[in-house]
């Protein structure tokens, strides 16, 4: 499944990302997966919320400086190797993974977030 995941470029020091959390939360907007990757001075946050439109233009509104893309939701067997198999099926098709993130839902299945080079291509060839 295709989802909108927002990135939110920060400022890499202490409080930050409790800044943009709360903030989120004070908006009624339920935060389904989050990811981080650093730099010593800069972080993109990168999340799923309910309403990605809405909270884009509110953190733009508060000048936080953010970007949508489309991601791929994998449901995945919470078992070993379930995933290589995933990424040997996008390989085959020669589909570049940019990055993912992962976490497991309540009813004990993993879902990963998968950013990718052709969105429509990889979930395409997921869907078979």
């Amino acid at each position: 499944m295709t989802l909108q995941q927002i990135s939110i470029f920060m400022e890499n020091k202490p409080g930050m990302l409790c800044e943009i959390t709360k903030f989120i939360a004070s908006k009624n907007v339920n935060l389904r997966a989050l990811s981080v990757a650093d730099t010593e001075k800069f972080g993109i946050v990168r999340i799923i919320v309910d309403d990605p439109g809405l909270v884009n233009e509110m953190l733009e509104k508060e000048g936080y400086v953010t970007k949508i893309t489309k991601v791929l939701a994998i449901e995945i067997p919470d078992e070993p190797g379930k995933f290589s198999i995933i990424l040997e099926k996008l390989a085959k098709d020669n589909i570049n993974i940019e990055y993912s993130y992962a976490f497991t839902s309540k009813e004990q299945k993993a879902i990963s977030i998968l950013r990718v080079d052709d969105v429509e291509k990889a979930e395409k060839i997921l869907e078979k």
